[in-house]
């Protein structure tokens, strides 16, 4: 126990004591009464800070409120004294307690510096103070760390004596009340303050500022209490005597719980925690014991059901995999039929002012010929000429030659959409017959030319000689060309790469071989054994429907064929094996 505590209570049980010890001695009790009026003023005058609520404040009607007035009050209630009132700034309070203006100051903060100049009482409260920031402050944990910010504080107030008296290295605002300490704030004229707990909570509230926040709780904690002049033994035993008192009656808590209870945030005990455990805690395990043995009891029975779902959802879910896929098999295989039966028609659009420019051809090349002999003459007598816009020696020859390209342009289309209709013709009798594959090839290239040309300059077709005839289905053999020749474009990163489709006859193995090398972007590792895979496709977002490859490898095998691929970066190579056309011997 403090020294100033012990002296305090001696001092108390002194007072207790000397009215019977002057009675035994004769003194008898109107000595010691007048004893007490030479020490005691007739009216004490309590001196407080107007402005520090909820402990001490004038209220809206210029009149003293707060914990400490109220305590003060009681005290001299139970201890019959009479007492006056004066608030005003701390600092004058101070001030005035030093020159006697004032004879006791309600509430003030114990420290070892202050007990030099002032007696303190027992305490009547325990202050924490806090340091407060705004929401957009940067973080802070200690004190020490204020030494880099601006800081608002309370003239005269505890955390300034102590802030002076450590050193700080930081900027000082000082404020005549707290209230302004925290408006500098909110206003962000000082990066923190250093406010007691309660009034910091209290201005926060009253004041609505919003955007304030306690940043770091209880840096600094300090017995709170009356305070007298150095010296003033008899007055501080009063103020003793009548919070003890009020302790032992409950009536000192009520006026804590009255002012700062709302306020003053309060540590939760051991016992409360184990109530509020208890009724959690215990319901909660009794529920979980419960739950615990139903699962026990249950769990044989969805063991044994699981398993048998297990098998059925792998099972359901297999077919509908089959079922999607056959959808979308039919899905595609309806758009290919409608596009073979819109490219027929396409066809023979375009075959019919082919075919007239192939009648019409002839005839104007016999025209031509008759009519340059009639233009020679002319030419040999006048000397030349415009014709055309030209002059005749060099209009004789192009025409000629404008006729010829005209004539030989109209028979590649009528190639080209021949081979469409060869194409898009629906093939359901799936007869194989002897077919030339340089042939197949050819008609291929020339249905995806327009595409070759788009994606490549260097397109090379070198197709051998001397290759026998193989036994399939053109329009499907076509059509894997064709799928082959598509990909090797679109593998392409620009037309300055190059595709190469070579055929040629292996005749250790008797078998017709087409290679075709484009320098595309090349083929994963991981995605060449999937490349024939339905639905796989690494082009989905460019419209890739994964069918192709795996259409044509269904071909190459029902012909009883291979189809390889193999891939490095910057190259791929895809090798096309069909067996050579046999002839069954003849039976005599």
């Amino acid at each position: 126990m403090p020294f100033f505590r012990i002296f305090t209570l001696f001092c108390r049980v002194s007072l207790l004591l000397w009215p019977a010890l002057f009675f035994c001695l004769g003194i008898g009790a109107p000595a010691f009464a007048e004893v007490r009026k030479e020490t005691l003023p007739e009216v004490v005058v309590v001196g407080g800070d107007r402005a520090y609520p909820p402990y001490e404040f004038l209220d809206r009607d210029g009149q003293p409120s707060g914990y400490n007035v109220e305590l003060t009050r009681a005290i001299a209630e139970v201890m019959g004294l009479r007492i006056e009132f004066r608030l005003g700034g701390w600092s004058e309070m101070r001030d005035a307690l030093q020159s006697g203006a004032v004879d006791v100051l309600q509430g003030m903060s114990f420290s070892e510096e202050r007990l030099a100049e002032v007696d303190f009482s027992l305490p009547s409260a325990i202050v924490n103070h806090a340091v407060f920031a705004r929401r957009d402050s940067p973080p802070v944990n200690t004190l020490a760390e204020l030494n880099e910010y601006s800081v608002a504080l309370h003239r005269g107030g505890i955390m300034h004596d102590y802030l002076a008296r450590t050193g700080f290295a930081g900027e000082l605002l000082l404020t005549e009340t707290p209230a302004e300490a925290m408006r500098l704030l909110a206003a962000g004229k000082s990066d923190f303050t250093i406010v007691a707990i309660v009034p910091g909570m209290y201005h926060i509230r009253e004041l609505k500022l919003t955007n304030l926040l306690p940043a770091v709780r209880n840096v600094a904690t300090y017995r709170y209490g009356y305070a007298v002049k150095k010296g003033n033994a008899e007055l501080l035993s009063r103020i003793d005597e009548g919070l003890a008192i009020l302790k032992k009656t409950g009536r000192q808590q009520a006026i804590y719980e009255k002012w700062l209870g709302g306020l003053e945030p309060r540590p939760v005990d051991w016992w409360t925690l184990v109530k509020y455990a208890a009724v959690v805690v215990i319901p909660l395990l009794l529920l979980l014991g419960g739950f615990a043995l139903w699962s026990r009891i249950l769990h044989r029975q969805v063991a044994l059901r699981t398993a048998d779902l297990t098998r059925e959802i792998a099972e359901r879910r297999h077919a509908e995999e089959e079922l999607r896929l056959n959808q979308r098999q039919l899905v595609q295989a309806d758009k290919l039929a409608a596009l073979g039966t819109l490219v027929s028609g396409v066809a023979h659009e375009i075959n019919n002012p082919t075919g007239l420019i192939l009648l019409e051809a002839p005839k104007l090349k016999r025209f031509h010929g008759d009519a340059v002999k009639v233009l020679d003459r002319y030419f040999a007598e006048n000397g030349d000429f415009q014709c055309g816009g030209l002059p005749y020696s060099r209009m004789r020859k192009e025409v000629g030659r404008g006729l010829d390209k005209v004539q030989e342009a109209a028979k590649r289309i009528k190639h080209i959409v021949d081979d469409l209709k060869d194409f898009a013709r629906r093939d359901d009798s799936g007869d194989h017959a002897p077919l030339d594959l340089n042939a197949v090839a050819q008609a291929a290239v020339r249905l995806t030319e327009p595409s070759i040309r788009k994606a490549t300059a260097r397109f090379r077709a070198d197709y051998g000689a001397g290759i026998p005839a193989i036994r399939g289905n053109a329009q499907r053999i076509e059509q894997v060309l064709i799928n082959l020749l598509l990909n090797a474009c679109q593998a392409l990163p620009d037309p300055s790469r190059a595709i190469e489709l070579v055929t040629r006859h292996d005749p250790e193995r008797n078998l017709a071989v087409l290679q075709l090398r484009d320098e595309g972007t090349g083929i994963a590792p991981e995605n060449l054994a999937r490349l024939t895979d339905p639905f796989f496709t690494t082009k989905r977002d460019s419209g890739g429907t994964g069918l192709g490859l795996s259409v044509s490898a269904g071909i190459v095998k029902e012909h009883g064929g291979t189809l390889e691929f193999a891939s490095v970066p910057g190259e791929t190579l895809v090798t096309l094996c069909l067996p050579v056309f046999q002839e069954e011997p003849t039976r005599e």
